[in-house]
């Protein structure tokens, strides 16, 4: 018997630590990626990153990672970080790729045209054509310059940032310029009242609404913020009369039903706003911090502690910024 054990110990002490390498963590990264376990791929994708901080195959397949769950820019972060040390020229056709997905369609046809300059044979040849195509007809579909369309989504994705994370004084700035400079574009107002509201200017905020009201009567976006205004003002008789026009109202449009849903959270609604949080669309209100800050919330307050701790976590990991707050019905007791 002590034969046996000496020579198990002999082979325990001659295997050699396996210690994980880079290319160890990228085949577990792919594996969870092409499983569609994203969250795990990402995971996986960072450690073989931090094993090789220079190998850029690592950092664009993250990007890739990043696309497919519509992390747009986190994915263009990085390819733009692997730019900055090594001219890996499939980043061109990632980069064209995100910006045509963002609707930047300049940027996407100068990052599309310096891919087809730098490797006129490459292996996205054939993707980067297709794309180039898709973009000449949607130059020739839209009526107005893209210069103006570009310069207008940059305004709409700092404005969308700022009003998610109900960063109001911020916004009312970039809200100011875009009503100078698009007058025209629909729920700029809107955004406007509720960021001054939300910044201490109620009374203005309020009187530019109900003049809006009177113009456009069945204006839904009027409707709810005249319902989150009048709530937070106690005046019960008026927010009454805009919730009611809200429980009646069943959008099309999955940012419409968000809308509807966040606001009937925020007026202590909770059993009608986890009804219509629950009918959502994951899949296309999921870039919205404020979907999983308010269902969170609604969950907690309709009795399910369990799952409303579940939807912040995995709103914190897909908005990290969300982790600087305090859990919803903490800051809402």
């Amino acid at each position: 018997m002590s034969q046996v054990t000496n020579k198990s110990n002999e082979k325990q002490n001659n295997v050699l630590p396996f210690i994980p390498e880079g290319d160890f963590y990228f085949t577990k990264g792919i594996e969870a990626f092409q499983k569609r376990k994203f969250d795990v791929a990402i995971k996986w994708l960072k450690k073989a990153i931090e094993q090789k901080p220079t190998e850029a195959l690592y950092k664009c397949q993250l990007s890739i990672i990043y696309t497919e769950i519509g992390a747009y820019h986190a994915a263009n972060e990085v390819l733009t970080n692997v730019l900055q040390t090594s001219e890996y020229v499939d980043c061109y056709y990632l980069l064209a790729n995100n910006y045509a997905h963002l609707g930047l369609l300049n940027d996407a046809k100068k990052f599309a045209d310096l891919y087809l300059e730098k490797e006129p044979n490459g292996d996205f040849k054939v993707e980067v054509m297709h794309l180039l195509a898709l973009i000449d007809i949607e130059e020739d579909d839209e009526d107005w310059d893209l210069e103006d369309e570009d310069e207008l989504l940059i305004y709409q994705e700092t404005v969308f940032y700022h009003m998610e994370y109900e960063e109001w004084e911020k916004a009312i700035p970039v809200l100011e310029e875009m009503l100078f400079l698009f007058p025209e574009h629909p729920n700029t107002n809107h955004d406007y009242t509720q960021a001054l509201f939300f910044s201490g200017y109620k009374t203005k905020a309020l009187e530019m609404e109900l003049k809006e009201l009177d113009e456009n009567p069945n204006s839904l976006s009027c409707h709810l913020n005249l319902a989150l205004f009048y709530y937070e003002l106690e005046m019960n008789e008026e927010y009454h009369l805009h919730i009611q026009a809200l429980l009646n109202v069943y959008p099309i449009h999955e940012q419409q039903k968000l809308r509807i849903a966040v606001t009937l959270a925020r007026t202590n609604n909770h059993a009608e706003a986890l009804m219509r949080f629950q009918s959502l669309v994951k899949g296309k209100v999921k870039g919205h911090p404020s979907y999983f800050r308010w269902y969170a919330l609604s969950t907690y307050r309709s009795g399910e502690q369990a799952k409303a701790v579940s939807i912040w976590q995995e709103g914190c990991k897909r908005h990290p910024n969300l982790l600087s707050e305090i859990m919803p019905w903490e800051e809402n007791k």
